[in-house]
């Protein structure tokens, strides 16, 4: 991989590290409000200053990582099984089922700004109801209560943007992989489709996968941070970085320390995990690989 990839790695995992031992590291409690200490700057107290009711910026930047991190493995994984399944389903079979969901079903989604759509849902939905119709009114009370306030709408708005690339890139690999000799033999010696599509295609087409959900992972960080500054996302006053430079924007001229260090965060995590994908596009290509 490249000496960017690695650098991504490095930073990818000194953002985890913090993430998982955020109260030990952040210095003051991210919520507490000290009015009498607005606005100070950095210091040895505060290391990243203070923000406009007092917060420690330090503390509430270490916070943050846990909710872009919760919220883009979680965007990850979720889009990752949907695209995988709608995306094997449309190139394995194809025919009708191809045409209805490369055809329709990819377009109409790729036919919306991904972050518009994104807002309106996270705007307009009610959670409580649409799960409710789902599983039921007691199983939906359920699943929220595992989630913060704000979180489980914003995971279903970026989920319902984020399939789509994981489902084009599956399916242009299935088209590829069902036409080598190991799956026409396997079908030759009378394996059902099943067992074709999930023990002979699905791990050979999977690489290009990995790829993609590193990218997704930045994508899924940014998108939170975009949302949370529109007011859709976390809502106050738990430690979000969209959140902290909306509540910063208007003090930036006068107190530049309350917009850097957040939006700092979310350009080098954005960047860690663009470096990864990049690194292992190039890893994972022979082609480029050889160059």
């Amino acid at each position: 991989m490249t000496r960017l990839a690695y650098i991504g790695l490095a930073i990818a995992a000194v953002v985890v590290i913090l993430a998982i031992l955020a109260p030990l590291i952040a210095t003051h409690d991210p919520t507490s409000q000290d009015l009498g200490r607005r606005f100070i700057s950095p210091s040895s107290e505060h290391w990243f200053g203070t923000d406009g009711l007092g917060r420690d910026v330090f503390s509430r930047v270490i916070y943050g990582t846990r909710v872009s991190l919760q919220v883009g493995i979680t965007v990850v994984l979720i889009s990752g099984v949907i695209g995988i399944i709608i995306g094997s389903i449309a190139g394995f079979y194809g025919g009708w089922a191809d045409k209805f969901l490369s055809g329709y079903l990819f377009n109409v989604f790729l036919a919306f700004p991904g972050l518009l759509l994104a807002i309106a849902l996270a705007a307009f939905v009610d959670e409580h109801k649409m799960l409710a119709y789902v599983v039921g009114d007691n199983a939906a009370t359920s699943i929220l209560s595992f989630f913060s306030p704000g979180i489980f709408k914003m995971l279903m708005a970026l989920c319902a943007i984020g399939w789509v690339g994981y489902a084009r890139v599956m399916r242009a690999q299935v088209l590829k992989v069902r036409e080598y000799d190991f799956v026409m033999a396997a079908r030759a010696l009378g394996a059902g489709n099943m067992r074709i599509l999930f023990t002979h295609i699905m791990p050979n087409a999977i690489q290009p996968l990995i790829v993609q959900a590193s990218l997704g992972m930045a994508g899924a960080v940014l998108s939170e941070a975009s949302l949370s500054f529109l007011g859709l996302g976390i809502p106050p006053p738990a430690p979000s970085w969209g959140t902290m430079i909306e509540e910063a924007r208007n003090y930036f001229s006068t107190y530049p320390h309350t917009l850097f260090f957040p939006g700092a965060a979310i350009a080098l995590t954005v960047l860690a995990f663009n470096f990864i994908g990049d690194g292992l596009r190039e890893y994972l290509d022979p082609k480029q690989r050889a160059r």
